[in-house]
């Protein structure tokens, strides 16, 4: 039967959140920015910078702002920033301002935040091909204004999440993933009422998942991870900071 090495890496996925102390290679740094660069983008835009973190101290700060070790502690981290001032620089005085209105709406920053996504998404992958674990970090946006000050971000770039790359020091368990017919529809949205017992079913899955899994176990299900998890609204800070970055106004 024929094999897929891409499908394999993406399939095998799961995230890392222990790393050796071995830095990436150059060659290695490369590779993956090569490989996030060819992902899809809106219109040809680019709508992205991704930003290498090499200085400890940077990291140590960063990893303050998330809480979260492995921000410092891995082979690479890198910051993938939606970015809109690159356009926004382009052209003459009488061009900038004229594209003003149209960067600061939420079509925009859409774009800016899908762009940076499939490019990390591509570099994930392309990290995983080369036999290293990553981990993506929301957690930076625990203090968005924070990272905004430290990495020097201009007008109209945000901050939207890390990617910590490394040589895995664990082998963790692979965390299910909802039944496939709850996150595929056909021709429109299917009601709710047939894909909750599909959820059910899962939830009993992951249940025993967490009680079989060899490190960190514990009693729980998906249900209750999304109702707790939304029952305490967090990073409110985060809209007042589009604003201020003159992104998703309109």
């Amino acid at each position: 039967m024929m094999t897929y090495k891409a499908i394999e890496t993406i399939l095998n996925h799961r995230s890392i959140r222990k790393f050796k102390n071995q830095k990436l290679t150059v060659e290695q740094v490369e590779t993956i920015i090569e490989a996030a660069q060819y992902a899809s983008t809106s219109s040809y835009v680019m709508a992205y910078t991704i930003i290498g973190i090499t200085d400890e101290k940077l990291k140590e700060e960063l990893a303050a702002v998330s809480g979260q070790p492995y921000v410092k502690d891995n082979g690479h981290l890198f910051v993938f920033c939606g970015d809109l001032h690159r356009s926004e620089q382009l052209g003459t005085s009488e061009q900038q301002n004229a594209m003003q209105e149209s960067l600061e709406t939420s079509e925009q920053f859409i774009v800016a935040t899908v762009d940076a996504a499939l490019a990390a998404q591509n570099a994930a992958t392309a990290a995983e091909d080369l036999g290293l674990g990553i981990c993506f970090l929301g957690s930076l946006r625990n203090d968005i204004n924070r990272v905004n000050e430290l990495l020097q971000l201009p007008d109209k770039v945000i901050p939207l999440f890390g990617l910590a790359v490394g040589y895995p020091d664990h082998q963790p368990e692979q965390k299910p993933r909802l039944p496939l017919e709850v996150v595929y529809h056909q021709n429109f949205y299917q009601p709710f009422e047939k894909q909750l017992p599909l959820i059910q079913e899962f939830d009993e899955n992951l249940k025993s998942y967490y009680a079989k899994r060899t490190s960190n176990k514990r009693v729980d299900t998906w249900t209750a991870q999304i109702t707790r998890k939304f029952s305490n609204p967090i990073r409110l800070d985060v809209t007042p900071f589009l604003k201020m970055k003159n992104m998703n106004k309109k």
